[in-house]
């Protein structure tokens, strides 16, 4: 069905972004790795026997943190490509709805990403003329007929 390219662009998008969410934190740990410490005993600098503190970064962590992000970039470069190729896709099937108003609907909130009030606010300022004026429950509405009953994309998230 042309309608699950649309739903299958919507969850790539969200993917992409969690893969870059991952990405950032893996960043902020490899930018600041943690200390370790531990006490040992043995002979200090000055000849005395004690317990001696031992402070460092943990080399292997690091190192496999430092290779998952290495492949989380190349799998978050894989799915850029497929959702360029599912975003050509989409257009078409967009292209392919009769109405324009809902054309337009349909862009806004899978292209662009913008939640239900966001899609009501621009629909509003293309056709400011419009006796009803629209709603972000006029527009889920629309979306929900338009898919029938098929989960739609998730709202914009931060």
């Amino acid at each position: 069905m042309d309608k699950e390219v649309l739903i299958q662009y919507c969850e790539m998008k969200e993917e992409i972004r969690d893969i870059r969410k991952r990405i950032k934190e893996l960043d902020k740990f490899l930018s600041e790795p943690h200390q370790v410490s531990d006490t040992v005993k043995g002979t200090r600098r000055d000849g005395t026997i004690g317990s001696i503190k031992v402070t460092g970064y943990p080399v292997p962590e690091y190192y496999r943190k430092q290779a998952l992000r290495e492949r989380y970039k190349k799998l978050l470069e894989q799915k850029e490509t497929e959702l360029l190729e599912l975003t050509c896709q989409a257009e078409e099937i967009i292209e392919t709805v009769e109405k324009s108003q809902m054309r337009m609907i349909l862009r806004f909130s899978i292209i662009d990403g913008l939640s239900n009030a966001k899609v009501a606010d621009c629909m509003n300022r293309a056709f400011p003329k419009r006796k009803i004026k629209y709603t972000d429950e006029n527009i889920k509405k629309r979306i929900q007929r338009f898919f029938e009953n098929v989960p739609q994309c998730p709202e914009e998230k931060c």
